[in-house]
């Protein structure tokens, strides 16, 4: 792992988009903005594995064998440092192991994105949450939540790469309500960074086509087929991003795609109070 980057005290750069979906670019941690790579340096191209179903469901035994293969090609390429194209309950996503500091720098470089803009952790469990974050907040809300299309903003652990997002004692949390993703994430057995899949300040994607342009740069693309409706804007805002690294108060982030129903659990379930870095 190379040495950690040093922190630049940008607490407010958690409110730039944390994980799935980004606005336009802005500054880098370093005051560089990466660009993404030449096509005529890309590799030959990534390999493509088609899910059976839409991969939110878990496939039924006659499609076992390539839901299996499909999850071991993603772990060996994830453990091999790769960065692998996946779906998501929201969008397509880009992601790589959150333990490899060359492979997030892959990741920036990829979607020409800012290095002052976090990635998410992806996990499998609820109970995961716990090793990553300092969790401030009831696990029954945590369980009400995740997994769900909900990115859960906290103070990080030790646990984590100090090469991942270390502009901030904050991550964002996502357990996606999608099966195979879930899958995924248990069997690689470690936290997984993830953010949108597509360029920078460029729209996110609800299917593999959108980002095409990406699939040289990438190891391996998995084909969960369309995600949402692809005429609804609303299907392309991404997760809803809470801050609840306050103890019983929640910011949002980003409003994203289950703003009402979130709010109506914090609030009225859980006696949360909104804080004054809510979006309105």
């Amino acid at each position: 792992m190379s040495p950690a980057r040093p922190c630049t005290g940008l607490r407010a750069a958690v409110a730039a988009s944390i994980g799935l979906g980004e606005g336009p670019t802005g500054s880098a941690r370093s005051g560089r903005l990466l660009r993404p790579p030449s096509p005529a340096l890309a590799a030959p191209g990534a390999r493509l594995l088609r899910l059976p179903g839409n991969g939110a469901v878990r496939a039924a035994s006659p499609e076992r064998a390539g839901w299996t293969e499909a999850l071991r090609a993603a772990v060996a390429e994830l453990r091999a440092g790769a960065v692998v194209a996946v779906p998501t309950d929201t969008l397509y996503g880009l992601a790589c192991s959150a333990s490899c500091s060359t492979a997030l720098d892959a990741v920036y470089r990829l979607k020409g994105r800012s290095e002052a803009k976090p990635l998410a952790v992806c996990l499998g469990r609820v109970a995961d949450v716990y090793r990553y974050c300092q969790v401030r907040v009831p696990e029954e809300l945590l369980k009400d939540l995740l997994p769900g299309p909900v990115t859960l903003v906290m103070e990080r652990s030790e646990e984590l790469n100090k090469d991942l997002n270390p502009f901030t004692p904050l991550v964002g949390i996502r357990i996606p309500d999608h099966a195979f993703m879930q899958d995924l994430a248990q069997m690689f057995g470690g936290p997984l960074a993830l953010t949108s899949a597509n360029l920078s300040s460029q729209a996110s994607s609800l299917n593999v086509e959108e980002f095409q342009d990406l699939w040289p740069h990438l190891s391996l693309v998995i084909d969960g087929g369309p995600i949402g409706d692809g005429q609804s804007p609303e299907c392309r805002l991404g997760s809803t991003v809470v801050d609840l690294s306050v103890s019983g108060r929640f910011g949002i982030i980003r409003p994203g795609c289950a703003l009402e129903s979130t709010t109506a659990i914090l609030q009225q379930k859980y006696g949360l109070l909104p804080s004054h870095r809510s979006c309105p």
